[in-house]
C-alpha cells in the first residue's frame, strides 16, 4: 500500500483517486476550496466534480497541501496546464516539497503559453524535480468512464523505467490497466495537441458534416500532430498507440469531451466567450492552440488544422469557413 497525494480535485483528479484507492492505496486530494475537503472527508464524494462518484473511506482530502504531500510515496499533479507554473512555485518553497523523493506523476495534458514547454519541462524546471523522477500518464483519459470503473487503458512514459514501471503497478485494477514507456516527449505532445484537433472535429459537428468529414480531421490532424512530435524527438509509434490514436478518438468523439464540445458550440455559432461561459471546466485546447502553432512554426511543420482553428479562436475567421479553406489546399501524396 502506498500513501497517494493528488494536487488538485476537479473531474481527472476525483476519477484518478478512485483509481489508486481501487489498486488498494490510501489518497489525499489537495484541493483548493474548504467544501470539496470537506465533503470527500465526511460523505466520500466530491460535491463539485463527478459528485455521484462514491470515492470511499480510504481517500481523504485536505486544502493544505503540506498535510497532503507528507509521507507521499507518490505525487500527482492534476491541474490545469496554464495553472501549473504558479501553483509550482509555491510548493518550490516548501521543505515537505523540496526534500521530497517521490515519483511525480503529471496528468496534466497542455503546452503551456508563453513558453511553449511540455508539462514535464515546467515541473523539473519549476518544480525543481529531477527528470528522473517524473512520469506522465496519456490515452483515452475520459474522466466519467474512469470514475465509473469501465474498461480504460493509458501509457505511463517515464525516462527512468524504474519510475514507469513503478507508477503502473501501483494504478494498476481490474478496469485500468496502463502500459509503459520511455517516449515522454511524443506522448506529451500526443496529449497537448489532440485537444487543439478535437476543437476543429467538434466545429464540424456543430456545423452538421457527417462522419466522412470528421474522419478526415481525425486522420489528417493525427497525421500533423505525429510530424510534430517527430520533429520535436518524440517516436512516430507513439502516435499510433493509446497516447496517440486512442487519445485522440475518444477526445474528438465523445461529448464527455470538453474540447470536442467546446468545438461543437463554436460551430453552432457562439462566440469564444459565449462557449466557456456554457463550459463546465476547462478546455485546455483553447489555450494550448496557439502554443501548438508556435512549436509547429519553430520546427517548420505544416499544421493547417491547428493554425486553422487559432484563426477562429482569435476571430478572425469563421468556423463555416475553416473547413472549405482545408479542402482547397494543394493536392499532393498522403505520405
Amino acid at each position: 500500500m502506498a500513501q497517494c497525494c493528488i494536487l488538485g480535485a476537479g473531474n481527472w483528479a476525483t476519477a484518478f483517486a478512485r483509481v489508486l484507492a481501487d489498486a488498494g492505496h490510501d489518497v489525499t486530494l489537495v484541493a483548493r476550496r474548504p467544501v470539496i475537503a470537506d465533503g470527500v472527508n465526511q460523505r466520500h464524494h466530491n460535491p463539485s466534480y463527478l459528485s455521484d462518484i462514491e470515492l470511499g473511506p480510504t481517500v481523504g482530502a485536505t486544502t493544505d497541501p503540506v498535510r497532503g504531500l507528507a509521507g507521499a510515496d507518490l505525487v500527482v499533479l492534476a491541474l490545469p496546464a496554464q495553472h501549473l507554473r504558479g501553483y509550482l512555485r509555491h510548493l518550490a518553497t516548501l521543505p515537505v516539497w523540496r526534500d521530497a523523493t517521490a515519483p511525480v506523476l503529471s496528468l496534466v495534458k497542455g503546452i503551456e503559453t508563453g513558453t511553449d514547454m511540455r508539462m514535464s519541462e515546467v515541473i523539473e524546471q519549476v518544480g525543481g524535480v529531477p527528470t528522473a523522477r517524473i512520469a506522465v500518464l496519456s490515452g483515452p483519459n475520459l474522466a466519467r468512464e474512469i470514475a465509473e470503473r469501465q474498461p480504460s487503458l493509458s501509457v505511463v512514459a517515464a525516462r527512468e523505467a524504474a519510475v514507469g514501471e513503478l507508477v503502473q503497478q501501483w494504478c494498476l485494477t481490474p478496469s485500468f490497466r496502463a502500459y509503459t514507456l520511455d517516449d515522454v516527449v511524443g506522448v506529451e505532445i500526443a496529449g497537448a495537441a489532440k485537444n487543439v484537433i478535437a476543437l476543429a472535429v467538434g466545429m464540424g459537428e456543430g456545423l452538421g458534416y457527417g462522419h466522412n468529414a470528421l474522419a478526415s480531421l481525425i486522420t489528417r490532424g493525427l497525421h500533423q500532430v505525429a510530424a510534430l512530435g517527430e520533429a520535436m524527438g518524440g517516436r512516430r509509434e507513439t502516435f499510433a498507440g493509446l497516447a496517440g490514436l486512442g487519445d485522440l478518438v475518444a477526445t474528438c468523439m465523445s461529448p464527455l469531451s470538453r474540447n470536442r464540445t467546446f468545438g461543437e458550440r463554436l460551430g453552432r455559432g457562439l462566440g469564444v466567450e459565449e462557449a466557456a461561459r456554457e463550459s463546465r471546466g476547462v478546455a485546455e485546447g483553447v489555450a494550448t492552440s496557439r502554443a501548438v502553432r508556435d512549436l509547429a512554426r519553430a520546427y517548420e511543420v505544416d499544421m493547417p488544422i491547428v493554425s486553422g482553428v487559432v484563426e477562429v479562436l482569435e476571430g478572425r475567421t469563421s468556423p463555416a469557413a475553416l473547413v472549405p479553406v482545408l479542402m482547397q489546399r494543394e493536392p499532393k501524396p498522403e505520405w
